[in-house]
């Protein structure tokens, strides 16, 4: 199986930027279908984004389209967001989850590992 850590959250003022990271070990990334989701308070997971394996196929939320990108760096055994344009609305709690599956699922159900979460919150 595989353990997953995020790192790279924060407070940054709305319209600030953050990188997030997931670390991933016990197994290679590349093993893995991988997406970030998030929680807001008071609301439940949701999907933000997802990458293939080789990461060259992504796809993302529409309310994060255009300002959110996905990557994987499967060398570092390390998926990252880079978060910009952030908004308030975007404060969450922040998860990486690897999927063994065969389909870039947007459902947190189809996810075998998740990290612990780091914190996001975007000041107005």
């Amino acid at each position: 199986q595989v353990q997953l850590v995020e790192s790279g959250g924060g407070l940054v003022q709305a319209g600030g930027s953050l990188r997030l990271s997931c670390a991933a070990s016990g197994r290679r990334s590349s093993d893995y279908i991988m997406a970030w989701f998030r929680q807001g308070p008071g609301k439940e997971r949701e999907f933000v984004a997802v990458i293939s394996r080789t990461g060259s196929v992504t796809n993302s939320a529409g309310s994060v389209k255009d300002r959110f990108t996905i990557s994987r760096d499967n060398a570092k055994n390390t998926l990252y967001l880079q978060m910009g344009f952030l908004k308030p609305e975007d404060t969450a709690v922040y998860y990486c989850a690897a999927s063994s599956g065969d389909t870039m699922a947007l459902a947190t159900a189809s996810y075998d590992y998740w990290g612990q979460g780091t914190q996001v919150t975007v000041s107005s």
